[in-house]
């Protein structure tokens, strides 16, 4: 499957005075963040979801990415939507939710954020050996299209690159560091059954990020893609209200 026609940046000039910079999540494509795109186009909304380097072409140019290449595609979406607006969110599924915190701790002036089951944290022995895996194993099994409803389909890579996977952890690391300094308002949606992502990362974010206004909704009817599933309307519908709502 060619995945370059499911990975189209997005971009949305709004009516109303608000950007959104969406993420969309690690081995995935854009396609993923579409419905959520749309709805806050809808809305009103500036959006820009870009495609992060490594994605939408085959696995094997995941493995070839630094984090900061993401950061750095982030930055020109981001630049973007201050053309259009001061009031701007980040929002992120999965590793996109990381990332989407990560330019919050580097742009303070962000004005809140919308993380989907998010990464931050993970628990499983696995991941201790990835700093040395990454050398010896190029890939292991897909995470993607972990969606409750039989009826959608996430396009995504058919294998995790393990290099890959090492950048996120080293992602993750400076991001845990940094969040009792991250103060801007949070809305953490998370899945009751995630097979990707365990809750501590949610437990985690919610206790030691430094905002004063934090919110974590439980999802459940929805697996890790949980913006593909059956509790979109309800994430789309409570994001909406949440950016309206501090206005």
């Amino acid at each position: 499957m060619d995945l370059k026609e499911f990975n189209q940046p997005y971009s949305h000039v709004g009516n109303k005075d608000t950007g959104i910079l969406l993420i969309h999540g690690f081995t995935s494509t854009t396609s993923s963040m579409m419905y959520l795109a749309q709805q806050f186009s809808e809305a009103g909304f500036h959006i820009e979801l870009p495609s992060l380097p490594g994605h939408g072409t085959t696995w094997q140019n995941l493995n070839k990415i630094n984090y900061e290449e993401w950061i750095e595609e982030l930055q020109k979406s981001l630049q973007i939507l201050q053309s259009r607006t001061s009031n701007i969110y980040v929002c992120g599924l999965s590793l996109g939710g990381a990332l989407a915190l990560r330019m919050a701790q580097i742009h303070p002036e962000i004005t809140g954020i919308i993380l989907i089951n998010h990464a931050c944290k993970f628990v499983h022995p696995k991941f201790w050996f990835v700093p040395l895996l990454r050398f010896l194993i190029p890939s292991t099994p897909a995470i993607a299209s972990d969606i409750k409803n039989p009826k959608e389909k996430e396009i995504a890579y058919d294998r995790t690159p393990t290099n890959g996977v090492y950048q996120m952890l080293c992602l993750l690391k400076i991001i845990r560091k940094n969040l009792p300094q991250t103060k801007q308002p949070v809305l953490i949606f998370k899945s009751k059954e995630d097979h990707v992502i365990p809750r501590v990362s949610a437990l985690y974010t919610l206790k030691k990020i430094g905002s004063t206004q934090k919110e974590l909704i439980w999802l459940e009817n929805s697996y890790h893609v949980a913006i593909m599933d059956f509790d979109k309307e309800l994430i789309a519908e409570k994001s909406i209200g949440f950016i309206l709502g501090r206005k």
